[in-house]
């Protein structure tokens, strides 16, 4: 994992400020959903991208069920 020389306090809330330029590298935009991950001793933070359960695809997403499921994988399941 490569260092960026960055540091941050955490404020009182638990909360911290990604720098601007790490924003802008990253492509993370006001709004955008961070997945957090635990490795070990890490913290990740991965933008989050919507994914069908299934196969992975991003295309045609509906919700189902509180999952996201593609439009594809749907009509393969319907066919069983």
């Amino acid at each position: 994992m490569k260092s960026t020389g960055i540091v941050r306090k955490v404020d009182e809330l638990g909360r911290i400020v990604l720098p601007i330029e790490l924003r802008r590298t990253m492509s993370i935009e006001e709004k955008d959903s961070l997945e957090i991950y635990v490795d070990g001793s890490n913290i990740i933070l991965h933008k989050y991208q919507p994914s069908c359960v299934f196969c992975g695809g991003t295309d045609g997403l509906v919700e189902y069920e509180t999952k996201n499921i593609c439009r594809e994988c749907k009509e393969k399941i319907s066919h069983m």
